[in-house]
């Protein structure tokens, strides 16, 4: 179906009249995630459905007051013809669209922070594979989640949309990205090298005139967007996508790798040795530089990171929250709690120190940049000093979304029986010498496993032990 015979159908259909459900509105309501609304191309995403959740979406921002709306779209072969169909879909609801461009997701949440928009739509699959794609919302500068999402998908079920007319326009953004991200970041007289691992996503079109323009000397791996990612996926929380990061620094020399997911809003960090930095080590350092400026903050940390974290806070004045996992929940609970640093073992870091309290890699970096532009230590020589324990990386386990949720919940009243267990989300097991943690992802068809433990023994010993309920549960 060409786009105007879409949104002729669109505009025609008895479904905006009295809510009967015309033969191409069905949709897969798997695609209303926690955070987003995502899905497979062409499976749940069609150009139909797509149309109505343009019209859904423009009608929850109209009843919410919201009538001028930025639009960002990433890389993917879908990205340019979903933003047409958006567009046409809040024009005809009655919402005037402000065109941003290509661009990262955290440009779409500075403009709205920075930008005459009531909200605004990011068309990414993230770091998903390349069949895949999604939309990521803002009323105002705060992204949606939970229940927001579900009304949203109430009203496109519905079928009774708002009807008007809107303009499109567009700006330039990137240059005021850049230029704000630089004059937020102080450097000091030492010379960096660093390597950049873009993995073809969108990470490079932010990080590197950041880095270029605080003079750091770079290396550029993979920063020339594409969005069938030929050279390795878009995400940092995967070692083997970290290899070619780890090569280039050893090889180079550099003082440290600075890895990107696909929409630019995660970031993955390898230190001059060429070990990786996971998302919660890299918060203990950017936490101590927040709280010698600004002692007894508060700082959010979810459950998938290490209690050495959660500990180091304390101990260096701080308040320190274990929260849910997810962009949109961390960003809330920091309004919430005036948090000035809240992190994410898969590399979502939010600044509300010095930024805007979003999640954005490419600043993340930056500000990891300026502790080492201050500093004769090399990167791994920071963290001399924290409790050595042994710990995995997130670990994934296929799960149907139909069951996943139901298989944690059982996980949680095994071991509750044996053990304490946490569960603000999932369930983190306290072991006598570590924990686990089973937690069902908002965003895939997955479960997401860490353990830690004081040592190699202990830790093998805890996986063993939950990996083998885990098994008769879900076999």
């Amino acid at each position: 179906m060409t786009l105007s015979r879409l949104f002729a159908a669109v505009a025609s259909s008895p479904c905006l009249r009295n809510n009967y459900r015309a033969p191409f509105f069905s949709m897969n309501t798997n695609i209303f995630r926690e955070y987003d609304i995502r899905g497979i191309v062409g499976e749940q995403l069609t150009d139909e459905t797509v149309g109505i959740l343009s019209r859904a979406i423009g009608t929850f921002f109209v009843k919410n007051g919201a009538t001028r709306i930025a639009i960002g779209y990433d890389a993917r072969e879908s990205s340019p013809r979903f933003c047409e169909i958006i567009s046409h879909g809040l024009n005809a609801s009655g919402c005037d669209v402000v065109l941003i461009g290509m661009v990262p997701t955290p440009v779409l949440y500075h403009t709205a922070f920075t930008k005459d928009v009531d909200g605004g739509v990011m068309i990414t699959g993230s770091h998903n594979p390349p069949h895949h794609n999604g939309f990521k919302i803002c009323l105002g500068n705060t992204t949606l989640f939970g229940s927001q999402i579900q009304e949203i998908k109430e009203i496109a079920l519905s079928g009774v949309f708002e009807i008007g007319s809107g303009s499109v326009g567009s700006i330039d953004v990137l240059d005021d990205y850049v230029a704000d991200i630089v004059s937020k970041i102080s450097f000091g007289r030492r010379k960096l090298k660093a390597v950049v691992d873009a993995g073809n996503g969108m990470g490079s079109v932010t990080a590197v005139p950041i880095y270029n323009r605080l003079g750091v000397e770079l290396v550029e791996l993979f920063t020339e967007p594409d969005s069938t990612f030929p050279n390795h996926h878009p995400d940092p929380t995967v070692t083997e996508n970290l290899q070619d990061t780890i090569r280039a620094v050893h090889e180079h020399k550099a003082d440290v790798g600075i890895a990107f997911d696909g929409d630019g809003d995660r970031i993955g960090i390898i230190d001059e040795t060429g070990r990786i930095i996971w998302g919660d080590e890299l918060m203990i350092l950017l936490s101590r530089t927040v709280l010698a400026e600004r002692p007894g903050s508060t700082i959010i940390a979810e459950v998938k990171c290490s209690q050495n974290l959660f500990n180091d806070i304390e101990k260096h004045g701080g308040t320190a929250i274990m929260e849910r996992a997810g962009h949109s929940i961390i960003k809330s609970r920091m309004k919430e709690t005036g948090a000035v640093l809240a992190g994410e073992m898969s590399g979502h870091i939010f600044f509300a120190d010095r930024f805007y309290g979003f999640d954005d890699a490419a600043y993340a970096g930056a500000r990891l940049l300026e502790i080492l532009s201050k500093t004769d230590k090399k990167l791994s020589e920071l963290f001399d000093g924290i409790p050595e324990t042994y710990s995995t990386p997130e670990l994934r386990v296929d799960c149907p979304d139909e069951t996943k949720f139901e298989v944690v919940a059982k996980v949680a009243q095994h071991f509750s029986q044996t053990n304490k267990v946490i569960t603000i989300d999932g369930a983190r097991i306290i072991f006598d010498h570590g924990w686990g943690l089973v937690r069902a992802s908002n965003t895939q068809a997955i479960l997401v496993l860490r353990f830690e433990a004081v040592s190699q023994e202990h830790l093998d010993a805890i996986k063993k032990d939950v990996d083998r309920f885990l098994a008769t549960v879900i076999g």
